[in-house]
Formats: structure tokens, C-alpha cells, sequence
């Protein structure tokens, strides 16, 4: 339909010059085969627009008149112009209404098909992993022992069995507090990672978040322990294991060798839980200030 609306409008440029040209017969020399070749030309236009005559926008033949008039009696009607320069105009209307109409529909087409190229770039696997020679490769054989575990130890940690209650996030901390009760930090920093994550609203959360903060500080990561001890103080300074990791936390400044934050860490501890300063936590209390000089 566009490829011949595109045709049309070629075509109507060609009628509308003829039209442009064609003044009353009087101002032609009122020659009857002029009249002939533009009646011809009409009709060759009707074909090539409309193959199948159905008289949509063109009347199916234009007619000439019936009796020729000397061109000093009379001037011919120019209506058969006139009609094909409105017919002409209605059409190029159309075609611009189409045309716009394409444009439109392309662009949403367009869009529609940027939108499945990222979706199907957001959804396609990762590429695989290129495929590396035997040469590349590090057999297990030649792993340095220092990086394999220790099959003693491997055998230690199977010894240590996990609960199974019907209180799962209490299986899992119980697991992660024997694992560092025995002295496998590394084991029992994993463990109770676990827990926490998994559990974090668990009644045991306050005492898991601590425990974790003392494997890494008692595995000599002092760094790695006071995030944990500083968040589970923030988490809620009214549970049960709130004041112990302030303490603590103050423990992994001093170790840091902060004096400025130990001090805040032990400052706080004393004003806000001035009953575990003087009662379970004071000997750790005491032991912790002696170690810095506090302003």
C-alpha cells in the first residue's frame, strides 16, 4: 500500500504540473486534440494509480464532450481538472497520513526491539570460561602443602557434631560456639558468618554477632573483629550481648594500637553499663584500662 502511495504521489506531481499548465482552451488556442492528449494522459494516470478502476478517488473514465464546440462559440468545462487537482490533493494527504503512520509504527517497532536485546543481554548465561591447557593447569599433586588442610585437623573438625533440635538457628550457633570453644577459629568464623546471615532476627543473633567478633580477635584479627563487636553493640544496646562486645570492642582498638577510639570504646562501656563494669566484666574492665592512658 506504501509502495503504491509512493507511486501516487510521484505520479500526482507529474498530473499536477499538467494541470498547472492547462489554462482555459480560449488561452490555448482552444485546440481539440490538446484537449485529447490531457484526457489521454488522465486516463494513463487512473491505470497506473488505481490498476483496478474501482472509482475510489478518480471518476473510472472521464468523458469527453459530446459534441465538439467551435472554439469561438463556446469554452470547454474544466471541471475534469479541477477534480483531478482535488483528488490529487486528497491523495497526498493519505500518503503524508500513512506515511506518519509507518514512521510511528517503525519507531515502536524500534523500541520493542531494543528492549528484547536487553532483556536477552541481561538474561544470557555468562560466557564459559576459556579453556585453559593441560600446561595451565595446577594438578592437585602439585598444590604446596602449606595451602592443603591438614588432614589431622580435617579429622579434629569431624569430630565436632552439630545438634539437630527442632530449633534450627540454634543448631547452627551451638555448632559455630563448639568449633570455637575447641580453638578452630577459622571453622567457627565460618560458622557462625552463617548463622548470623541466615538468622539475623534469632534470639541468639546478639550472641552469635559477639562470638564472631571474638574468633576473629582470638585468631589475631583484631581488624576483622571490631566490625562485628561495633554492630552488634549498634544492633541493640539492650541485649544481652551489647555490653560485652563494647567491651571487646575496645579490646580490638587497643590491640590496633587506637588509643584514641579505645578510650571512647572504654568510656562508654563504664557510663552505660556501669552493673557489668563493677560485677561479671569488671575484671576484663580493669584489665583493658590498664593496658591504655586515657585522658
Amino acid at each position: 500500500m506504501i509502495a503504491r502511495s509512493a507511486r501516487a504521489l510521484g505520479l500526482g506531481g507529474i498530473a499536477l504540473a499538467l494541470a498547472a499548465t492547462s489554462m482555459p482552451v480560449a488561452a490555448q488556442d482552444n485546440s481539440e486534440a490538446r484537449i485529447r492528449k490531457l484526457e489521454s494522459e488522465v486516463r494513463a494516470l487512473q491505470r497506473k494509480v488505481f490498476p483496478g478502476a474501482d472509482g475510489r478517488y478518480f471518476e473510472p473514465e472521464i468523458s469527453a464532450p459530446a459534441t465538439t464546440q467551435p472554439a469561438t462559440t463556446a469554452a470547454p468545462s474544466t471541471t475534469a481538472v479541477t477534480d483531478i487537482l482535488t483528488r490529487l490533493d486528497a491523495l497526498e494527504s493519505q500518503l503524508q497520513r500513512l506515511t506518519a503512520q509507518y514512521e510511528v509504527g517503525g519507531n515502536a517497532m524500534r523500541l520493542l526491539e531494543e528492549r528484547i536485546e536487553a532483556l536477552e543481554a541481561a538474561n544470557a548465561p555468562p560466557p564459559a570460561p576459556a579453556a585453559t591447557t593441560p600446561a595451565a593447569s595446577t594438578p592437585a599433586a602439585t598444590t604446596p602443602a602449606a595451602e592443603r588442610p591438614d588432614p589431622a585437623r580435617v579429622a579434629a573438625v569431624q569430630q565436632i557434631t552439630k545438634p539437630q533440635t527442632d530449633d534450627a538457628g540454634d543448631d547452627e550457633y551451638s555448632y559455630g560456639f563448639r568449633l570455637w570453644e575447641a580453638g578452630f577459629f577459622p571453622e567457627a568464623q565460618q560458622q557462625l558468618t552463617l548463622f548470623v546471615e541466615r538468622y539475623p532476627d534469632h534470639s541468639r543473633a546478639t550472641y552469635g554477632r559477639n562470638l564472631l567478633g571474638r574468633a576473629y580477635l582470638d585468631d589475631g584479627k583484631p581488624g576483622d573483629a571490631a566490625p562485628w563487636f561495633l554492630r552488634n553493640y549498634q544492633a541493640d544496646k539492650n541485649a544481652a550481648r551489647a555490653g560485652d562486645s563494647l567491651l571487646f570492642l575496645a579490646e580490638s582498638m587497643i590491640a590496633l594500637k587506637d588509643t584514641q577510639r579505645a578510650c571512647i570504646a572504654l568510656s562508654e562501656f563504664g557510663e552505660t553499663y556501669p552493673a557489668l563494669a563493677t560485677g561479671r566484666l569488671q575484671g576484663q574492665y580493669a584489665t583493658a584500662r590498664s593496658k591504655v592512658t586515657c585522658n
